[in-house]
Formats: C-alpha cells, structure tokens, sequence
C-alpha cells in the first residue's frame, strides 16, 4: 500500500470534543462511501473489537465505547472509491462534521508506516493493532469449516507464520502495534478471536 503522509499531527477542533455522529448517521457514510461489502464487514468488526475493548479493558460507559466504535467503524470509510486520498477524505469529512479531534486523531495513525501520524493515545493504538490482525483472523476463519468455532491462538499464530496466507496483512505491522500499545502478540490475538463479529 504506498499511501502518501497526510503531512499534519493535529486533527479536528479541540472545541469539538466529545461530538460523534449518531448511530445511523454513521451507518449512512458507511454505506454511502463503502460499496465493498468485504470491506465493510472488516469495518464494522474493527469497530465491534474497538468497543469490546473499551468496555473490558478501558472500562468505559456506553457513550466512551461508542467512540471507539466509531473510529473501527469508519477508519476506512474512503479506502473504497478514494484508494489515492486514504485517510485524507474521512478525516476532512469528519472534520467537517464537527467529530471529537480524539476519533478523527486515531483514524489518522493506524498505519503510522504510510500516514505518517504516530499513535499516542490508547484509542490510537488499539485501533492500529485491531485494524490488521482482524483482517488476518477472519481470513483464517473463512478457510475452517467451523469458522470462529473452536478457534485457538496457536491456529492463528501458525498462520501468522506463514506469509503466503492473507499475504496482504502486514506482520510487521502486527508486531509494532502490539509493542507500542504494550501487548503480548498471544493476549492481541486471544482477545480479537474471543470477541470477532460473526458474520
């Protein structure tokens, strides 16, 4: 993926902070800007590990966890008809919509590598973890008969191992944002197969 940096750290108004979009009206950028029903479903299980995770281990009420829902929810939102402006149109459209600064910060870091935007803050760096490695369990599931049923870490792990599988999942990544948000790998992995979105 050879995006380029968005060329900028601070996003959005600070005078804007704690606004998000209602339920449906980000349910309607997503189906508005997605077409890709793949791409959507890798979407909205970021957003549903995003949630998860700030309930269980931010320990957030309702309102916190549906902030981070909506950063999974929408950090790819212009990956599908804008593949060339990545990040830029979803930051500028949420900036536009007045979003809290916190959401549209962690939709700019989670590829540190092409945007160019470091993640700081533990929304930040979970959605950098979650965004990748979901996408490499959900691969793994299609290809077992049960699906998520009976799934282990150390499936997912040989896996990870293998290159030629899901081969457009970058381990390297993987790795750096379990080390920057302080992970072990096994723990990362244990949590987004314990709490994926079936589909």
């Amino acid at each position: 993926m050879e995006i380029l940096p968005l060329g900028r750290t601070t996003f959005g108004n600070p005078a804007n902070a704690g606004n998000v979009l209602s339920k449906e009206d980000a349910n309607a950028l997503l189906r508005e800007w997605v077409k890709n029903e793949k791409l959507q479903l890798h979407m909205r299980q970021v957003g549903h590990l995003m949630r998860c995770w700030a309930a269980e281990n931010e320990k957030l009420d309702e309102a916190g966890q549906w902030r981070w829902e909506l950063a999974g929810l929408l950090h790819d939102a212009d990956w599908d008809l804008w593949p060339e402006l990545h990040c830029r149109k979803i930051i500028e459209e949420l900036e536009r919509l007045q979003v809290d600064p916190e959401i549209i910060r962690a939709i700019a870091s989670h590829g540190p590598r092409y945007f160019g935007v470091e993640p700081e803050s533990n929304m930040d760096k979970m959605l950098y973890a979650f965004d990748e490695l979901s996408g490499l369990v959900h691969a793994y599931s299609l290809m077992r008969p049960d699906g998520y049923a009976g799934m282990d870490v150390k499936g997912v792990k040989k896996r990870l191992k293998e290159k030629s599988f899901a081969a457009n999942v970058s381990r390297e990544d993987i790795q750096d944002a379990c080390m920057r948000a302080g992970i072990a790998q096994d723990e990362l992995i244990g949590f987004v197969v314990a709490n994926q979105l079936q589909h």
